[in-house]
Formats: structure tokens, sequence, C-alpha cells
């Protein structure tokens, strides 16, 4: 089968090009910025792009063409596909009918933390020798690719909420049909397409609704809009984890973790992410691990040497003891959470954020009351507010002097670079490319570092 691809750069919709081509198929695509990292991903793999939405490539005459969730109507290829009457599909829905039919497949759910878990419950199978096939929205450093096609009855997903696609406004969950299924917490996001938190739980039991009664539904039972979820109908088995539920977590002091069952220790190992919010992450995939068979011993032991995600908490240099972490949070729960991480039981140095608020619901401005609380444990803000419909000085004014906001990104950089010192933890926060600042801070670091030494 030959399948075209609209919005092929796209992290969900390249990891569905690869598996796509693993599975035999020809596979083409256009975006309208074709670029590293996933064009050379896709390129590498033999898969032709091309740049933009030109209805010239009607002439590439594919079987069927897949269309992204980012492509609305006006786009001129998907008008002139609909003017033609040609056949075209959503790309969860490609997915589920030729990748993952007849897989056990393993999905991740929530507002945060999606990514990370997917990777460790990807890799707790892995270590197991299950072989898992796997689509991630990010690169976990175990395996170095997002999405892996393999002949193992085993498919790790991570189940987004977003919409479809133009065609199809149900979340892109609701096709995975998996049978096994983590619920990791559910808060308001994507304001853009959703009207309330009322209506996330709704789609969430739309997915609920799938699970088989031979399934299993792993629940933070301490979300109640989770329970709200699981009180509108459930057919599967639910295990519950986090502070007062079956299975919960400690910090075993030195890097290490316990994991408890109905109050007995079943094990203590290292953990090498950081923060609550990464334990329970990781307590949630050894649940799920088990539900195919893994023994909780041989997940701790997956788990010890996990390595991590990209752009998640990601140490990206240190320069003249000034440390530089890159992290995807773009919710004020996740920049919490990851400061919360980052700052640990330690007394390490001030922690400096960095901040784009870049996603749809943060341009909508609608967190922004959220945003004073979410960065409190950061000794100093930066924000670069350009292209907001909102006031961010105004926001994070209840910060005082610990935030300054700027439109200039250039300005940003040199204000960082003049600020930060030895011991100091630099931690840049946005779910985009924030205009190669990672790299930009770095370099500015180390001009510092030799004008001093001069």
């Amino acid at each position: 089968m030959h399948i075209h691809i609209l919005g092929i750069c796209g992290t969900f919709m390249g990891g569905v090009a690869l598996l796509a081509r693993a599975a035999g198929h020809r596979v083409t695509g256009c975006d309208a910025n074709v670029y590293p990292p996933m064009s050379t991903q896709l390129v590498t793999q033999g898969i032709d792009l091309v740049e933009g939405y030109g209805t010239d490539q009607l002439a590439l005459q594919p079987d069927i063409f897949v269309v992204g969730n980012a492509i609305s109507r006006g786009n001129p290829l998907l008008e002139a596909i609909l003017d033609a009457g040609l056949p075209y599909v959503s790309g969860p829905q490609w997915l589920a009918e030729h990748i993952l039919r007849g897989k056990w497949v393993l999905g991740i759910a929530g507002t945060h933390g999606k990514t990370t878990t997917t990777s460790l419950l990807a890799w707790i199978l892995e270590y197991a020798g299950l072989d898992p096939g796997f689509l991630i929205g990010g690169v976990p450093l175990d395996f170095g690719v997002s999405a892996r096609l393999t002949d193992a009855s085993f498919f790790v997903i991570e189940a987004d909420e977003y919409d479809t696609a133009f065609c199809d406004k149900r979340s892109k969950f609701v096709h995975y049909r998996p049978r096994t299924l983590v619920l990791n917490n559910l808060e308001y996001d994507h304001a853009d397409i959703f009207h309330d938190l009322a209506a996330i739980e709704t789609q969430f039991h739309h997915l609920l609704r799938t699970i088989p009664a031979t399934g299993l539904v792993v629940v933070n039972g301490a979300e109640p809009a989770l329970q709200r979820v699981l009180d509108l109908g459930c057919w599967a088995q639910v295990e519950r984890f986090g502070p007062g539920c079956t299975w919960t977590t400690r910090a075993a002091g030195a890097g290490r973790w316990e994991v408890w069952q109905e109050g007995m220790a079943l094990g203590r190992e290292v953990f090498p992410l950081a923060g609550e919010h990464n334990r329970a992450n990781a307590l949630a995939a050894l649940l799920a691990a088990r539900h195919v068979g893994v023994p909780p011993s041989v997940a701790l032991q997956a788990l010890s040497v996990f390595k991590g995600v990209r752009r998640r908490l990601e140490l990206r240099g240190t320069v003249d003891g000034v440390s530089l972490y890159d992290d995807f949070a773009h919710h004020p729960t996740a920049i919490a959470a990851t400061l919360g991480g980052l700052r640990g039981d330690t007394d390490g140095g001030r922690i400096l954020a960095v901040l784009e608020p870049r996603s749809n619901t943060m341009k909508l401005g609608t967190m922004k009351a959220q945003l004073p609380a979410s960065l409190e444990k950061a000794d100093l803000t930066f924000c670069y507010a350009k292209g907001l419909g909102w006031d961010a000085a105004t926001a994070l004014a209840p910060l005082g002097v610990r935030a300054q906001v700027f439109d200039d990104l250039d300005v940003l950089v040199a204000a960082v670079a003049d600020e930060a010192r030895n011991g100091d933890r630099v931690l840049v926060m946005s779910n985009g490319g924030f205009g190669g600042i990672h790299e930009r801070l770095l370099q500015a670091f180390r001009t510092r570092a030799r004008h001093q030494a001069e």
C-alpha cells in the first residue's frame, strides 16, 4: 500500500510513518516545515518528503491519504482531496486498523507524564525480553527512536486526548482499544478544543468503554476527576496507586525508592528520575507491566537502569559550573512537578526557570492565574512573552522581583547569562524549539567563562 501523510513531521504522524514503513508500506508525506530531526529520521528510512501542501501532490496517486490533526479545512491539498473524492483517513484510525489490530495494546493516558510513563513501560517490557513495539511522543534514550514495530504481541502507545482529525473530533485514544490502560491524572488542558474539564472526562470515558472485561485499568487513586470517569461506568478490573491505595511508593534515600503493596514492601531499588511525580509514573508502568506477566522485581531492576527521555528534565550541558536542563513542561502542574523534581531533597544551587508559554492553552491565557504558584520553587523566572495574547508581566507580578518578562529572545539570553553563576541550575521549559535557546545559552556561558579567564 502507498500512503501519503499530510503533516508528516509532527511527532505522532512521523511515528505513524515509521511504523507504516516498517510494516512494508510505501510511505511519502508532506508538511509545511520539513526540518530535522524528524525529517532526517524519515528520509533515512526511505520516506520521500514534500515541502508544503501543493495540489500537485495528487499526482502521486497513493492508495490513501493519511491526514494529521494539524491539517484544517482550507488547506489546499486537503481541499483538493475532498473535491476529487479521493480516499483519506486519520492517522489514529490508520494506525488502529493496520498496526494495532491483533496486538495487546498497552495505552498510557493522562494530562501529564504520558511520554515518560510510556517510555518507562516500553523499557520494562524490553528489559523483560518481551520485545514490544511502541509509539511515543518523545525519544526514550534507551531506544533512540520514538516508534518501533516488532513481531511481538505487545504494543505500548502514548494515548493522547487531543482530537483525531478535521473530520473526527473524538480524542485520538478512542481508536487504540487497549487491553491494559494507565490513567495517570486528569486536569483541564487543551483549551482550544475542550470547553471544560467535564468535556475531557467524557472523552476519557469513551476510552474506558473500549477496555474489555479481561483488561486492566491502572488508575491514580488521588485524582478525583478520574474517579468521576470511573463512576460513569467501568467494566474492567481496576488497580489504584497512590497515597491510601493498594499500591504506593516511598522515597528511600540515596536515589532509591520502595514499592509497597497493601502495606508490604516488595522491593527497594535505585531510581534515576527525580521527583514524586516520576515515582508515580514508574509505579503505573510497573503495574501495567505486571498485567502482561512481568514480576515487580524484574520491573524494579529495569527501572533502576532507565536512561530517561529527551526533553524530560534532560541535562543539555554544564558550563563554568552552570547546569542547563531542558523540559517539555507547558502546563502549571507539570511546571511545578518539574521544578519540584529538580529541587529534590538536596540543598542544591539556585534554580533559574526560563519559560516559554507556547502551548495553545497557554497562549489563550487560560492557565495564567496558576503560573505564579507553579513557579514558586524557582529562585528566578525569565519568561519569554512575545506573541502572547495576555500580559505576562501582570500575571507574574505576585512573584515580584523574582520574575522578569521579555519580548526579545536575545535580551532574555543575555539576562540569564548575566545572572547565572557557579552552582546554578537553569531549567528551560517549552513544548517547542524556543528559538534554539539551549545552545544559545550554553554558548553565552562559554563566552562569559572565556572572558573571565582572560
